[in-house]
């Protein structure tokens, strides 16, 4: 008579899970040790760094400051229109209170929307801009890193994959070099 007969399905397939994970224990507690040379960027701080990454920022800046301006002389308008409102209420036929209502109304709608507008423009902005000197970085880092012989890097900014790195293996400083040599 065979055991596994009487051993219901999923406990072989428990017993066949126990033994695959037992041989992986084996292998990593025998002391196994990941070779290979890695450094460790901080993105961030080769934007706040570099020529090439203030000018984005500035670009940046400059680009919301312009889409602001826009938005807050639509804003005064409608305050200016609403206090305007507010003041011939008392005058105005009931008629044509419900028109000015409505005319502020549809501006407060387009304004709504024009704002939703320029923040997507401004977002896709930012992204297109960030995207461009990343792809800069990237190409960057691999320069140093074949310089230096590092097999990977691994980027340590804030919400990044990395929590532990030993400063050691930060390779910022000599990217933020080089990065301003290609990109004066």
């Amino acid at each position: 008579m065979s055991l596994t007969r009487f051993v219901p399905m999923s406990g072989r397939l428990a017993g066949a899970a126990l033994v695959v994970l037992a041989a992986f224990a084996g292998c990593v507690g025998s002391g196994a040790k990941i070779e290979g040379k890695i450094g460790v960027i901080d993105a961030q701080r080769i934007l706040d760094n570099t020529n090439a990454g203030k000018k984005a920022k500035d670009v940046l800046v400059s680009f919301s400051k312009n889409r602001q301006a826009l938005m807050e002389f639509d804003e005064k308008e409608l305050r200016r229109m609403e206090e305007d409102l507010v003041k011939q209420s008392g005058i105005l036929s009931p008629a044509a209170k419900r028109e000015r209502e409505e005319q502020f109304r549809r501006r407060v709608q387009d304004y709504q929307q024009k704002a939703a507008e320029l923040n997507r423009e401004v977002q896709e902005k930012q992204k297109d801009v960030l995207d461009a000197f990343r792809e800069k970085v990237e190409a960057v880092a691999g320069k140093v890193a074949k310089r230096l012989g590092l097999q990977i890097i691994v980027d340590r900014s804030k919400g990044g994959p990395t929590i532990y790195h030993e400063e050691n293996l930060d390779i910022s400083s000599q990217v933020i070099e080089e990065f301003n040599r290609q990109y004066p």
